[in-house]
């Protein structure tokens, strides 16, 4: 938006679009204030900031803690009048350019996302949350620029009143009045309880629904933690969730007090596993893509190795894993494999572990794999570009791999090859469809690994680099 003004009004009403944003239409009810603001200003503000010496007198310095902080929450009152009118901008565009009503937006979301080097999914939500600061809840929005609330505080007020209606919303809006003070010392929780509150008081029946449907969206999800650890989290309904901790807890006061000397967690959670995997130990065969250095595998190097679906790991618990089925407690690395020809089988106890060979090409780091003319990629070519990629390949997005796609289209006469294959999530690779945008796919060279160049609507363009495998270290560090 640089120099330029966006002048257009906005209604609160609106359904969700595909990306899950409420849509502003063309029915001025609240007008968006125009977003003018020359880029070089703001690049000023930050070389002043940059140069301006730090006090040593303590009080001065809690000033200007405060003081920024302030400026942090204007920054992003500002950002969310920005999404705003460029969700209007880009409407407008497609407007013009005879796109249908229903199919206008798509692509806004996670062009925001790339703006603020953030996931697709995290911008769509600060573009649901800015349309609903901005046309929606003024004196939330008005607190948020004052700096009587932070970002993550004025989300928490949006999301707690996102079943109401946008007249019951607005009504919460007045009622809290956070421009007045209404939170000034009160936390996290309270301002969740008030707002919970005055949305029952407004609507109690949306407020029940919303808590009926929660129910539907029960999972179970699982992330990486530290130490080659993870967390399996499972969001149940309370009264399920709640008797699963409590038959964990009795049975770990059971084996507890019959003299076992794991902790109380440790043996809640052995039994989680072992009653759900119906094994003991939890795992009677796994298939891993663990990548590791010829110097990690046999020579015992501290090079760290890469697990798919986890990340980097200890060499030691690679090697431990490999060897003896089932790695200890001492540090360990991992590393992925590629589903080459050949694989073969190493196992000890309980556990069988699947063990696949990867090539990588001498000195560069780039991993090896044949071409195809096939439409559709062969499915070791799948394997092999997710195990490349890790995750999504759209920038700052981390979310897993649920789409191998041509980066330049099989019908525009993109090849069906490793270096025109991209591993994308569901949502990144619908995204991609949208006019305006386009990908083209930088081979990786002798520094170099694959590299892909993302182009949005607006001409701005983002690069996306590989991970490098174990024992690749970036040109820079290298040299």
């Amino acid at each position: 938006m640089d120099g330029k003004q966006v002048a257009q009004t906005a209604s609160v009403a609106s359904p969700p679009d595909a990306a899950g944003c409420a849509v502003i239409s063309s029915a001025a009810v609240a007008s968006v204030p125009q977003v003018a603001f020359r880029g070089l200003r703001i690049r000023e503000l930050l070389l002043a900031m940059g140069s301006a010496p730090t006090s040593t007198d303590s009080s001065e310095l809690i000033d200007e803690l405060r003081d920024l902080e302030d400026l942090k929450s204007a920054i992003s009152a500002r950002q969310a009048r920005a999404a705003v009118a460029f969700d209007l901008a880009q409407r407008a565009e497609q407007a013009d350019a005879g796109v249908p009503a229903s199919e206008r937006g798509p692509g806004v979301a996670a062009q925001v996302a790339l703006a603020r080097r953030e996931s697709p999914n995290r911008g769509s939500r600060h573009l649901g949350l800015a349309k609903a600061l901005v046309t929606e809840m003024p004196r939330t929005m008005a607190a948020l620029e004052s700096g009587q609330l932070n970002e993550w505080r004025a989300t928490l007020l949006v999301k707690e009143t996102a079943c109401l209606s946008v007249e019951d919303r607005a009504a919460v809006d007045e009622e809290l009045a956070p421009d007045a003070g209404t939170f000034d010392g009160a936390g996290d929780k309270a301002i969740v309880s008030a707002a919970k509150a005055a949305a029952y008081r407004r609507d109690p029946r949306s407020v029940a629904q919303r808590a009926s449907h929660a129910a539907t969206e029960r999972t179970v999800s699982l992330r990486p933690a530290p130490d080659t650890m993870t967390y399996l989290t499972a969001l149940l309904p309370v009264a399920q969730g709640v008797a699963v901790y409590a038959a964990l807890t009795r049975t770990a006061d059971s084996v507890r007090s019959g003299g076992d000397s794991r902790t109380r967690g440790q043996i809640m959670a052995d039994t989680l596993t072992e009653r759900v995997t119906g094994t003991r130990g939890g795992v009677s065969g796994i298939d891993l893509n663990l990548v590791m250095t010829d110097r990690t595998l046999f020579q015992g190097d501290s090079e760290p190795a890469r697990l798919e679906g986890y990340g980097i790991v200890p060499s030691e618990w690679a090697r431990a894993l490999l060897v003896e089925g089932q790695p200890g407690s001492e540090d360990q690395d991992h590393r992925v494999q590629d589903p080459t020809e050949g694989t073969e089988s190493a196992g000890r106890r309980e556990l069988k572990v699947l063990l696949r060979r990867l090539y990588t090409a001498p000195g560069s780091g780039e991993l090896l794999t044949m071409d195809s003319k096939a439409r559709l990629f062969p499915q070791r070519l799948r394997r092999f570009i997710q195990i490349r990629d890790h995750t999504c390949r759209t920038p700052y997005c981390d979310a897993p791999i649920r789409h191998i796609d041509h980066v330049i289209p099989w019908h525009a006469g993109g090849s069906t090859h490793r270096d025109n294959g991209a591993g994308l999530c569901e949502a990144c690779n619908h995204t991609k469809e949208n006019p305006g945008w386009a990908a083209t796919s930088k081979p990786g060279g002798s520094a170099d690994v694959h590299m892909l160049q993302v182009s949005t609507p607006t001409g701005h363009s983002y690069q996306s680099k590989a991970p490098p495998l174990p024992g690749q270290r970036p040109t820079r560090l290298g040299n």
